[in-house]
């Protein structure tokens, strides 16, 4: 009966670290898949608790310090910036009245225009004037008078 759980253990901590692997997409618990899997085999093969516990925790550190080098570097080693985080930063120049007030404000970046708002509520901002983006709340950008340094 005890040989019996304990490949249904191993059995459904394999599903359970693949299920996260698969739902995360972040090779987060695909090594301690491969544990599982290694326990698993040396269970059906009919050794005892204590080296099916060890193959699963040799096995999982194993493919840990041998592959994630391998993934850190060739998988999404291509990171792109999103649109957010291209944006921070970037001097525009302001389109239509920036007033937090009167709530108006427009700047174009990359040819998208974007609702804009001044980082302080007493600093307007008229077409033309030069802003740098400091932060993006929502869909607005939150800007600062840009003054060359």
């Amino acid at each position: 009966m005890e040989d019996t759980v304990t490949v249904y253990v191993w059995l459904g901590l394999l599903i359970l670290f693949l299920v996260i692997e698969i739902a995360t997409v972040g090779l987060t618990t695909i090594w301690m898949a491969g544990g599982a899997l290694g326990a698993l085999i040396l269970d059906l093969a009919g050794l005892n608790l204590w080296w099916q516990i060890g193959a699963f925790l040799v096995v999982s550190f194993t493919m840990l310090v041998f592959t994630r080098p391998f993934v850190v570097k060739y998988i999404n080693s291509h990171h792109e910036k999103t649109n957010y985080e291209g944006i921070i930063g970037k001097v525009v120049r302001i389109t239509e009245k920036v007033d937090n007030l009167q709530q108006t404000g427009t700047a174009v970046v990359n040819g998208l225009e974007w609702t804009t708002r001044a980082e302080r509520d007493d600093v307007i901002l008229d077409p033309g004037d030069l802003a740098k983006v400091v932060n993006i709340s929502g869909v607005k950008l939150i800007v600062k008078k840009y003054e060359e340094e």
